[in-house]
């Protein structure tokens, strides 16, 4: 189980999609500064620094969906974590499997976690323009999770009963999204 928990982090890591850019645009695509007055043109003036235009951290949002309302008693969920940057300038972001959570509950019942099992995680700093999203998707296997990846015979899913899926990036959580299993 741990195995197939680890590739499927990883595998969350590799499905992220959205705006892409190439690596090499760390500066690459940046022009070389205006040359300044020259020094005898500022004799007698005190430099003043223009303010840098960053973005805000508070408008990156986080939400949860599944690609179905309700699954039949074969069918797996695909969840699916949605990064968006409302501001108005570039933002980066870790969206990487260390700050990544996928969590399924059922009422007070924590039910799974992508993290329980993970056997490695990873940093993945993306700059999302304006507007631009990131998502990653998750396919569930119905199967429940304990923290450190303790063994447990229980399956979710039995009966038509309703599971809350909440997407969590860092300190970032998203509203609810509901569904159910058959």
């Amino acid at each position: 189980m741990a195995v197939a928990l680890a590739f499927g982090g990883f595998a969350v890591a590799g499905a992220l999609s959205g705006t892409e850019q190439a690596a090499s645009t760390g500066g690459a695509t940046e022009s070389a500064p205006a040359p300044g007055p020259s020094p005898s043109e500022t004799a007698g003036t005190e430099p003043t620094a223009t303010p840098t235009p960053s973005c805000s951290q508070n408008l990156v949002t986080v939400s949860a969906s599944t690609d179905k309302a309700a699954y039949g008693p074969d069918e797996n969920p695909l969840l699916t974590l949605k990064v968006t940057n409302g501001g108005t300038m570039p933002c980066e972001v870790n969206i990487g499997t260390s700050q990544m959570e996928f969590l399924v509950t059922s009422g007070a019942d924590r039910i799974f976690s992508s993290k329980d099992c993970q056997a490695k995680s990873e940093d993945l700093m993306k700059t999302i323009a304006p507007g631009a999203s990131e998502t990653a998707n998750f396919p569930w296997a119905r199967n429940r999770t304990l923290e450190g990846c303790s063994p447990i015979e229980a399956k979710p899913g039995a009966g038509g009963s309703y599971y809350i899926f909440t997407a969590k990036l860092g300190s970032r959580a998203s509203p609810k999204a509901v569904f159910q299993l058959s």
